[in-house]
């Protein structure tokens, strides 16, 4: 039976399109339900829900303290992981919002303070975000300032200028010295003054930046394929993702290669059960050979035979986590293994938003299981009662296995030398698994990581 007309199927579109109409607490219910029920699933839809959930809280929300606006924005963010605890990219999305929170309550503060907000930091952001056009945005300008480049602060000749002669030291806030002098006492967030609506406003700004960025991350990592990928080459595309195939259609446009796509497990009676939304075998293959790539299908048991003429392996993650390790759709550890046997590079497509500061201290807790059924049918009722039957749904890969990272992330720096050569550095979006701390370093704050009282344990 056909359904009713103008019947919407509960889903991101859905909820992006309610919440222009929808009360913030009704918004806040649809999402947790949504995610609870996977009508939304994938790591791309879940934080781009969570980003324009956050920016409606943001632009609604009535508070004239900078704590409580910290507090309510971490209680949605609680309510939104605990909803779906396996969905790391919602956690992720709420770090990086609060931490714009805290960075810009700091920086106003610092202002008033003296002029000395300016001072170190540069130290914090060494890495920006790419976009089309090659610019920055006005988080990221902040980002990469150097040391004392604004108006406001006072010229400094030496580091003893910074050294007051009655040990109050620079960064600190009248009343906030401790008695002895020794080391001052950060000022609280909530001793800021009546700047609340103007600190929303950047916020705002910044959370847009990261709706942006989520938009342009497939985008700016296919503008790297032409670097990894060269003529002549078997390349094996495990999964179907909408950045797999964008990364592959990039680096066709120029060169003639063979694209090796193992058969998708038949999960739940879904070919892609497991993946992201976008991910589907047909449609991919089907965008790739329109414009003339050679794709050839195989079976899963092929891989590791087919192992020893491939140039290197492309996976596309579920999540990436601090240590360099990833969770991806099932059947990519056994293909990472494969390839570290033949000496096959494994490449991983992430965007920053998959990254994700958790550390897997046990790992089971970060697979989903589904639908035994796809395995063993229940009409084999015998059978099923002998065995205990498990259908994991995503691997985790080990950071050994992992060759390189490709995200949308550059880190560049220009110096020269005197005064007749200057040169301009910058480090394409390739990461070694080694180096993942640090962009974690510079995306999430300490204060942040621990969301959920679960972390703690």
């Amino acid at each position: 039976m056909p359904s009713p007309a103008g019947t919407v199927t509960p889903g991101l579109a859905s909820f992006l399109s309610s919440l222009k109409s929808s009360p913030i607490e009704t918004s806040i219910e649809s999402l947790v339900s949504l995610l609870r029920r996977r009508q939304i699933r994938g790591s791309r839809s879940c934080a781009i829900a969570t980003a324009h959930l956050l920016r409606t809280v943001l632009r609604n929300i009535r508070v004239t303290d900078v704590t409580k606006l910290i507090d309510r924005v971490h209680q949605i963010g609680q309510r939104l992981a605990e909803a779906q605890p396996k969905e790391l990219a919602v956690g992720n999305i709420i770090r990086r919002i609060l931490g714009l929170i805290r960075d810009e309550a700091e920086e106003d503060r610092d202002r008033e303070a003296g002029g000395y907000g300016d001072i170190g930091i540069g130290s914090r952001n060494a890495t920006s975000i790419a976009r089309p056009d090659g610019q920055l945005g006005p988080t990221e300008k902040r980002s990469l300032l150097a040391p004392n480049t604004s108006t406001n602060a006072p010229a400094i000749t030496s580091l003893f200028s910074l050294l007051p002669s009655k040990g109050v030291s620079p960064l600190s806030t009248p009343g906030t010295q401790t008695p002895g002098g020794d080391l001052p006492v950060a000022a609280p967030l909530s001793s800021t003054p009546n700047t609340t609506q103007d600190l929303r406003a950047e916020v705002v700004e910044g959370v847009q930046e990261i709706i942006d960025e989520l938009n342009q991350a497939d985008d700016q990592i296919a503008g790297y394929a032409l670097d990894h990928i060269h003529s002549g080459e078997f390349v094996i595309a495990y999964t179907g993702s909408m950045t797999v195939q964008r990364f592959i259609l990039k680096a066709a446009a120029k060169r003639k290669f063979t694209v090796i796509h193992p058969g998708p497990r038949k999960l739940a009676g879904n070919p892609n059960a497991g993946l992201d939304d976008e991910e589907n075998s047909e449609r991919f293959l089907k965008s790739l050979t329109v414009v003339g790539v050679t794709v050839v299908m195989v079976p899963f048991s092929a891989v590791f035979a087919l192992m020893s003429r491939t140039s290197k392996v492309i996976l596309d993650p579920h999540i990436v986590l601090a240590d360099g390790s990833l969770v991806a759709p099932a059947g990519a550890k056994a293909i990472a293994q494969a390839a570290r046997m033949h000496q096959t590079p494994v490449i991983v497509l992430s965007g920053v938003y998959k990254l994700s500061p958790v550390y897997p201290s046990d790992v089971r807790t970060l697979i989903e299981i589904g639908d035994p059924s796809s395995v063993v049918g229940f009409d084999q009722g015998s059978f099923l009662e002998k065995i205990d039957i498990k259908n994991p749904l995503f691997d985790h890969v080990p950071a050994d296995l992992v060759d390189l990272y490709i995200t949308n992330l550059y880190v560049g720096f220009s110096f020269s030398f005197q005064q007749d050569f200057k040169a301009d550095i910058m480090f394409r979006g390739g990461h070694a698994p080694s180096y993942l701390y640090r962009i974690v370093a510079d995306h999430y704050r300490n204060e942040d990581i621990h969301l959920m009282d679960s972390d703690l344990e």
